[in-house]
């Protein structure tokens, strides 16, 4: 799908406000409610726009702990990568995990109430899993910078 400064225009207040309504779009992208709606279906039907969330207060819910933990895995087979894969999916508090290049093999956010929950999990869980050679663990002493929303217009040059 061909992305348009319209589009554009609809997706920024979208990420700022994802139950914006179609006459809120509609403005920012300089169209009527109803065109506007039509653009955001697309964009949903597309798979441009994935789904919508509400974004919580990690400390006011209880995780206030960030630790960032980078894995080595004994060998790169296939499988035994979709296994490891696999048991990270299945544990709620890794937020993010990505598949990297360099050093270690994967970086993943873990989010824990406190720093005996994260140790409870690192004991039970991650050091579990078949195939992990060894694991890092930094714990986040504070957030700089924390965005949702992708930097749209400096993504397409505009």
């Amino acid at each position: 799908m061909e992305i348009d400064r319209l589009d554009l225009a609809i997706l920024e207040v979208l990420q700022r406000d994802g139950r914006a309504t179609a006459a809120e779009l509609g403005e920012a992208a300089g169209l009527s409610a109803s065109p506007s709606h039509r653009r955001q279906k697309m964009l949903e039907e597309a798979g441009v726009i994935q789904r919508y969330v509400a974004l919580l207060d990690q400390e006011q819910v209880g995780l206030p702990i960030n630790v960032f933990v980078t894995v080595r895995m004994a060998d790169h087979a296939d499988e035994t990568l979709r296994v490891f894969e696999r048991a990270v999916e299945a544990c709620p508090e890794v937020m993010e995990m990505y598949e990297m290049s360099g050093a270690a093999d994967f970086l993943m956010r873990v989010v824990a109430a406190d720093v005996a929950s994260y140790e409870a999990f690192l004991r039970g869980r991650l050091t579990k899993i078949p195939g992990v050679k060894s694991f890092e663990s930094s714990l986040a002493l504070k957030r700089v910078v924390y965005r949702t929303n992708l930097p749209l217009r400096a993504a397409r040059g505009a």
